[in-house]
């Protein structure tokens, strides 16, 4: 029916249009543990929670157990850092940025505790793709894994430390 030249593109359109393709994984629940309190939220309540500041039932529970300060925690997790996202990959993929993020692979892990920096890299640049800002939520939203543990006591510290190591490869 199609002659042999037209074959490769016919064969292009099915595959673009007609076979699935896999969605790059995402956090989809973050577990946030306090102290020895651990509270698995999904990812939708948090980002929702960071953008509105209505906390679900398994948040109101947390802040209730834990008596952290929503309002903090809700600016630490949206308050956004300035950077280019080229700038920040090419820091990020050395020595130099392995070490850097150190502190921050201590506070937002795998739920294996392994491949954390990487795992960080990954969400870091990913988070600053779209519109050369990062901030906590959305290196949350963009963690290359199902599931994302995040020291909930360290929150605040965290972002202060993610602006630390940001805002001098912004002037790079």
């Amino acid at each position: 029916m199609f002659s042999s030249k037209f074959r490769p593109l016919l064969m292009g359109f099915i595959f673009f249009f007609f076979i699935p393709i896999p969605r790059a994984i995402a956090a989809e629940r973050v577990v946030i543990r306090y102290h020895n309190y651990r509270m698995p939220i999904r990812v939708s309540e948090l980002s929702e929670f960071s953008r509105t500041g209505q906390k679900s039932l398994s948040l109101q529970a947390y802040f209730r157990i834990t008596g952290q300060d929503s309002q903090k925690m809700r600016s630490a997790l949206s308050r956004e850092v300035p950077v280019n996202p080229v700038t920040l990959s090419r820091t990020l993929n050395n020595p130099i940025g392995l070490v850097l993020l150190n502190p921050l692979g201590e506070v937002i892990t795998t739920p294996s505790n392994r491949a954390n920096r990487e795992s960080l890299r990954g969400a870091l640049v990913t988070s600053a793709l779209n519109d050369n800002r990062i901030s906590l939520i959305e290196v949350i939203e963009n963690y290359p894994t199902e599931e994302v543990h995040v020291h909930g006591d360290r929150i605040l510290e965290t972002y202060q430390t993610m602006a630390k190591i940001i805002n001098p490869i912004k002037f790079f």
